[in-house]
């Protein structure tokens, strides 16, 4: 049996009829598709397309104004949202409202609207029917003002933030007050304000820890160093002078002027308690004239049979209180907790030692002696030249020195061995301690002035003198006019420099059975000579008239003379010395003299001889 075939012809003509229907049924289709999308966005010109909803409230076939309202009445956020503020336990419990968080409905609706109309017509078309077959909840929009979240976070950091406390150290009198130190807080509102802003636009509750930045002080505590200085006051600072000295005194330092001279410095570190160094540098500097101990050369006396030098004093080792390493020892051992400290001194030795030579002080014979004759003095006159004189002898004098008569007498007091007696001042001739003293200044002068040394500083007297003109015997030389030089420590001094090579020992002797003082002079002679002529006493005045001072001590109808008269004059004395037959060097010395009156004192009532009254007692 044959299969039955159909002719090719029929069976394309077949699917080409079926080809045909089906693109005829596509275009159909689309066709009416497109109908229904043209049909649904006519019908939805004005409305939001079905299926759009704003924060899950449904907008869709609403027209922009309808959706503002009905937004604006369900979504309710900014007035009912809670945000809590914390730091650490304290919390803010505030709306977004509250926050500056506004809903602005007009662009929520505005995005609303655009869901499906807006982009390519294959986008809208999409999204046209995803909104209608899945539905679109939009995201509200909002407006943040940050200005009232930033005011009302400046109001919470006012009550969280709190300045950085340094520990403090200081002292109440005697007293030591230590306060801690406290770390600083503050809010960084720019950081919170931006967590607070992204939680807000989030449309959650939530939680937002503020952030604060802490800064600690440098110094959170001075305990430590209070209990250094409570230590260092707990007791008064005892200054001693090292063991071995020869006097063991004590200085001490009371904790109520301790604590004056603490002091409080603050470091990076902390606190450093010690004392003040200018204070205790100022409390050391006025300590050192009471302990230092100046050197004292040995004082000799020239052997003429030995040619020797023979020890009439030994030399004395000095002392000079080292102010800066006493300074560093103190605060050392206050550090380390004591209380008694000893002072640190520097050794200062004699330029001449007792062991010196003659010869390694080029001393070795007799340059010049001079001396001066006192006759008709008082004991308490003669007692003063012996005094005064002994200060000078076996007294060394450097090369290139210059020598200070005051400055070697010391001071003239009962206490030093000196009596009142009679002495010039303030132009007159009073009762004062230390009269006669001038008597050797005089001899001193006149040893520099013949030995041929210069003289720097030389002062006469008012009015001449006659002890200061007699010679041995008793009688007076006019040539010696010119020839004194008066001493009143510290206002009137004699000096001379020593302008030899050599050392210059000086030896006085007083002998006052023959009323005489000698003042030597122990060196090495360099070839000098003196030449001197004076001009005798010159313009002379006569004396004043004799004065009478009432004196309530002496009995009535005695008369007593206590200043005698001389004339006024001046006298001129040049002086050359010679140095191996050379002019060395000239100088001059000019004197001027006051005229001066007897002047005698009386007793209350008496008669006085030739006077129509008494004179009162300033002499006027």
């Amino acid at each position: 049996m044959r299969a039955s075939t159909y002719p090719r012809n029929t069976l394309s003509n077949i699917l080409s009829q079926l080809l045909i229907s089906l693109l005829l049924g596509a275009i159909l289709f689309a066709g009416l598709l497109a109908g229904a999308l043209v049909g649904f966005q006519m019908w939805h010109a004005g409305t939001i397309y079905p299926g759009v909803r704003i924060a899950g409230v449904e907008v869709g076939g609403l027209t922009q104004s309808q959706a503002a309202a009905r937004v604006t009445s369900q979504v309710n956020f900014p007035q009912t949202g809670r945000i809590l503020l914390r730091d650490g336990n304290t919390t803010w419990a505030v709306t977004p409202a509250e926050l500056g968080l506004f809903l602005d409905p007009e662009t929520s609706v505005q995005r609303a609207f655009q869901t499906g109309r807006a982009g390519s017509p294959i986008r809208r078309v999409r999204e046209e029917l995803e909104t209608w077959y899945y539905g679109a909840d939009l995201s509200p929009a909002f407006l943040l003002d940050q200005r009232i979240a930033y005011r009302y976070l400046a109001s919470v950091a006012s009550q969280v933030d709190r300045p950085t406390v340094e520990a403090s150290l200081s002292l109440q009198g005697a007293e030591v007050v230590a306060l801690p130190g406290e770390t600083g807080r503050r809010v960084d509102i720019e950081a919170t304000l931006a967590k607070l802003s992204q939680q807000l636009l989030s449309m959650q509750d939530g939680v937002i820890e503020l952030v604060v930045v802490e800064t600690p002080p440098q110094v959170l505590d001075a305990s430590q160093q209070a209990d250094v200085a409570r230590a260092i006051l707990s007791q008064p600072l005892t200054l001693s002078l090292p063991a071995g000295q020869p006097d063991q005194k004590q200085w001490v330092i009371d904790q109520q002027t301790l604590a004056g001279m603490l002091s409080i410095e603050r470091g990076a570190a902390g606190y450093r308690v010690s004392l003040n160094n200018s204070l205790m540098r100022t409390y050391l500097g006025n300590l050192a004239p009471n302990v230092d101990i100046y050197p004292q050369n040995a004082r000799f006396i020239f052997n003429d049979k030995t040619r020797k030098l023979d020890v009439l004093e030994k030399s004395i080792i000095g002392r000079s209180l080292d102010v800066e390493a006493t300074l560093k020892v103190v605060q050392e051992q206050v550090a380390a907790g004591y209380h008694s400290v000893p002072l640190v001194f520097t050794e200062v030795k004699p330029a001449v030692e007792d062991t010196a030579t003659a010869e390694s002080l080029g001393i070795t014979e007799l340059v010049h002696a001079e001396s001066s004759y006192f006759y008709g003095s008082s004991a308490a006159r003669v007692q003063n030249i012996q005094a005064a004189a002994a200060r000078f002898h076996g007294l060394l004098v450097p090369p290139g020195a210059v020598f200070s008569m005051a400055s070697a007498l010391g001071d003239i007091s009962l206490d030093n061995g000196y009596a009142e007696a009679m002495i010039i001042l303030g132009g007159k001739t009073i009762k004062g301690v230390g009269g006669g003293v001038c008597q050797v200044s005089t001899t001193l002068f006149r040893a520099a002035f013949f030995a041929g040394f210069p003289v720097i500083e030389r002062t006469p007297h008012a009015y001449r003198v006659s002890y200061y003109e007699r010679v041995a015997g008793g009688a007076i030389n006019p040539n010696f006019a010119g020839l004194d030089a008066t001493v009143f420590v510290p206002l009137v001094d004699f000096k001379f420099r020593n302008d030899s090579d050599h050392w210059l020992l000086m030896e006085t002797y007083v002998n006052p059975s023959a009323s005489s003082i000698t003042w030597k002079f122990y060196s090495t002679g360099d070839g000098r000579t003196v030449d001197w002529h004076t001009t005798g006493t010159v313009n002379v005045v006569p004396a004043k008239e004799p004065e009478y001072v009432e004196n309530p001590e002496l009995p009535q109808g005695e008369i007593k003379q206590v200043d005698w008269a001389v004339e006024g004059a001046d006298v001129s004395v040049s002086r050359t010395v010679y140095r191996n037959g050379a002019v060395y060097f000239e100088d001059t010395f000019n004197t001027h003299y006051e005229p001066w009156a007897d002047v005698f004192e009386y007793g209350p009532g008496t008669e006085l001889p030739n006077r129509d009254k008494p004179q009162d007692a300033d002499g006027g």
